[in-house]
């Protein structure tokens, strides 16, 4: 049993009553004490480890979390639950200042069937050493017995709320006056949103407790935001936002009803904070992005990054090198002086001030992008997969067929750290790669138009026929 627990991009994930057990969460969870009691300060020292468990909307979070809390009392540590349930940026938000560690369940995006574990240290996910070690400890050390007295319950979010409020990119949310669109998608962050908008400005869809999320997989793509899209039409919104089961992923629409790919949001608040707020620094970006960013960093002078896929990679680097901002393909946005995780509600609330603070339409702000940096049409393709994949296998396999030029263009660059990325020499790109958290193999490509990378896309399905379904 012990075995099928292993951390993936952002936690440990699994089909609940299949592999997602209570008796698997116990070995976790157990796992976990002895990590913290190993590798937090100690009573001698001046900062005694505090610990909090989180935990969502899905079926039964609320108790995989109690038991997690107690089994943590029963190894003598100091833990408090959430009273409520939380976003993932509220956990992370809490290990900056309240707690040593914060554990969330949560399957984030996944299907209404799965559920996880999230594990925030420092204000962002675990980095691979500390997931590696955790792993390690799986079943190493007897289950000890749930404590009979229960873990000390608070809600905890207005501490969160606080910390956005004290890091706002303006400081003048209310100089933005439309009105906003949002799906919640059943997830846990319902209500944040209206937390700094008057509710009289905001029109919200799937704002109650669902475990089954409707239906629906809780993941802000543009194809599961089809209600979200004719609301804001409707409504003659001036943006419409989603986010996720756990509130770190979002997905922005303008104000025609257009969906934002993160590559155009990552590049307007990073356009932005360089000319307003003249940040300086590194720009980090997951292998999984376009290349928006990377002309921005060219035209500032400013090292530009790509790491593997996962917000946890581009946090790591955040803790080490000098990064003005970071990113990831799946919302995740993060920059000096602000949390280091993925945030939906920090990005939302970005993008609106910086709507009011310009004045400017959204489509607006990304054709301002496009004049400047070029044209991007990103998009993704999901594919079932035949069968696990090896991904440094398929990735040689894959880089051993390609031709030497593809839609008239030559092969410029290959990256191979995270699957295979094909970079051509006129900037368009496709990348081949398994996901790390759900049995399908994504496909990735960025042109100037949309039909060149329909035709990137086609070529990489063609590419990689052999490991789908």
């Amino acid at each position: 049993m012990a075995s099928e627990i292993k951390f993936g991009t952002d936690g440990w994930r699994g089909i609940i009553a299949w592999d997602f057990t209570f008796q698997n969460v116990y070995l976790l969870a157990q796992a976990l004490a002895d990590y913290i009691n190993e590798n937090a300060p100690g009573e001698d020292d001046a900062k005694q480890p505090k610990v909090f468990v989180g935990y969502d909307n899905r079926f039964m979070s609320d108790r995989f979390a109690e038991d997690i809390a107690n089994i943590f009392r029963s190894n003598k540590l100091d833990v408090t639950l959430s009273a409520v349930p939380i976003s993932s940026p509220v956990a992370a938000c809490l290990t900056l200042s309240k707690f040593w560690l914060s554990v969330m369940v949560t399957a984030s995006h996944n299907q209404a069937n799965y559920n996880g574990v999230k594990i925030k240290i420092a204000g962002g996910s675990a980095p691979v050493r500390v997931t590696k070690d955790i792993e390690a400890l799986i079943g190493k050390n007897s289950i000890i017995k749930l404590h009979i007295q229960k873990a000390n319950k608070k809600d905890l979010t207005d501490v969160y709320f606080k910390y956005i409020s004290s890091h706002l990119i303006t400081k003048k949310i209310g100089s933005f006056k439309g009105k906003v669109a949002i799906d919640y998608m059943y997830g846990s962050a319902i209500g944040y949103l209206e937390k700094f908008l008057p509710a009289k400005q905001v029109f919200a869809l799937h704002n109650t407790h669902d475990p089954n999320f409707g239906g629906k997989q809780p993941e802000p793509t543009e194809k599961n935001l089809t209600e979200l899209k004719k609301l804001l039409l409707e409504k003659k919104a001036a943006l419409g936002i989603a986010f996720d089961g756990d509130g770190d992923r979002v997905a922005l629409f303008d104000e025609k009803g257009t969906y934002l790919t993160p590559c155009l949001i990552a590049a307007v608040i990073c356009d932005y904070l360089i000319k307003h707020k003249k940040l300086k620094g590194n720009i980090v970006q997951t292998i999984s992005m376009g290349y928006l960013l990377k002309r921005i960093a060219r035209k500032y002078d400013m090292i530009f990054d790509e790491v593997n896929v996962g917000f946890k990679h581009v946090a790591e680097r955040i803790g080490l090198d000098d990064v003005a901002f970071g990113v990831e393909e799946s919302g995740g946005f993060a920059w000096k002086g602000n949390l280091p995780d993925r945030d939906g509600l920090n990005v939302a609330l970005a993008f609106l001030e910086i709507m009011g603070a310009t004045g400017k339409k959204a489509s607006e702000l990304c054709a301002d992008i496009a004049k400047e940096y070029g044209a991007s049409a990103y998009m993704r393709r999901d594919l079932p997969l035949s069968k696990p994949v090896d991904k440094a296998q398929m990735t040689d396999k894959l880089r051993k067929k390609l031709p030497k030029k593809i839609n008239n263009h030559k092969v410029e660059q290959l990256l191979t750290f995270d699957g295979l990325k094909i970079v051509l020499d006129n900037d368009d790109w496709v990348l081949i790669r398994p996901a790390g958290t759900e049995s399908v193999l994504r496909i990735y490509a960025e042109s100037a138009t949309k039909k060149e990378t329909q035709a990137l896309l086609d070529f990489g399905e063609k590419l990689a026929a052999g490991f789908q379904k």
